[in-house]
């Protein structure tokens, strides 16, 4: 369904190779990536306003063919970019503005994904799904919670995401990749685990992937990865860069065994801050960002 209200990067700063086939042919892709270079609440390191550039430069030497799926997974779907969005101020202005930009490309039957910018975003994007999707559970790839009831005096922080999320009576959470947590937010995990499932990352030698994604069967899945769910040696472009994290098959496993089980409806990748001359770090985010659509989208092989 054409969207003629959004205004498109052209294929040459798009998402992916800019020679593509598809790269000026932005109303018939079914994804839609949307460049948020939110920086609110960062409470360590900054540079997360820059995420979404980086990650939008480093997917033009992504290569199009994916082992996993056998083929060229864009080709299934297309991918068009908005031009990046300017958050506004205040925080919750932002998330507003998120919010109505998401809820207007699902109207149009299209898979948003948002390219952050740090995490309290998500509490924005994931509004219009709320709206349109009953039984909606988000996976959350993350070092950390975001339990907590807001965090240096902001209500919307980072630190706060997951339980934003669910403020909505609807919502539920999986996470992966936990190992940074306080115990406000243990407590509130154990008042809520119908809601909430934590996989803490000290366990992930022990985990079974089928069962991590047991709670998702048959249901519309927003997909939130905080790339500070990778180990830090990975991943050190991030403001908080956490050791003992995730390796990239095994979080793109969990990934792929979710899009088997359940719908995965939208998402967004989160937190980098890019450090020059760590070009991998971008990379990396791009390719999530690539493995994400292609999940959801693709035609399996």
């Amino acid at each position: 369904m054409p969207t003629p209200d959004f205004d498109y990067l052209p294929g040459s700063e798009s998402f992916l190779d800019p020679d593509r086939l598809d790269c000026d042919q932005p109303d018939a892709a079914r994804a839609v990536v949307i460049p948020f270079g939110l920086e609110a609440s960062v409470s360590y390191g900054g540079g997360t306003a820059n995420g979404p550039d980086a990650i939008l430069k480093a997917s033009h030497q992504l290569e199009l063919y994916d082992e996993q799926f056998g083929c060229e997974p864009y080709r299934d779907y297309g991918i068009a970019a908005l031009k990046p969005l300017v958050p506004l101020n205040p925080l919750e202005a932002a998330l507003d503005q998120l919010s109505d930009v998401v809820g207007r490309v699902l109207d149009a039957q299209k898979f948003p994904l948002v390219l952050g910018g740090e995490h309290s975003l998500t509490s924005g994007a994931i509004r219009p799904f709320v709206d349109r999707f009953q039984d909606l559970v988000i996976l959350q790839f993350d070092a950390h919670a975001d339990l907590r009831d807001g965090y240096l005096g902001e209500h919307y922080s980072h630190a706060s995401a997951m339980r934003r999320c669910l403020d909505h009576p609807g919502v539920s959470v999986v996470s992966v990749g936990i190992r940074a947590i306080s115990s406000g937010e243990v407590a509130y995990h154990d008042a809520n685990r119908d809601r909430v499932r934590l996989h803490y990352a000290k366990d992930q030698v022990a985990w079974d992937v089928s069962k991590i994604v047991t709670p998702l069967k048959g249901r519309p899945v927003y997909v939130t990865f905080d790339i500070d769910a990778f180990d830090s040696a990975l991943m050190p472009a991030t403001g908080t860069p956490t050791p003992g994290g995730l390796g990239f098959w095994q979080a793109m496993d969990i990934l792929r065994a979710a899009g088997d089980v359940a719908t995965l409806v939208g998402g967004d990748v989160v937190e980098l801050a890019p450090i020059p001359g760590f070009h991998g770090c971008d990379y990396l985010a791009a390719q999530v960002a690539y493995k994400i659509m292609s999940t959801a989208l693709a035609t399996p092989s």
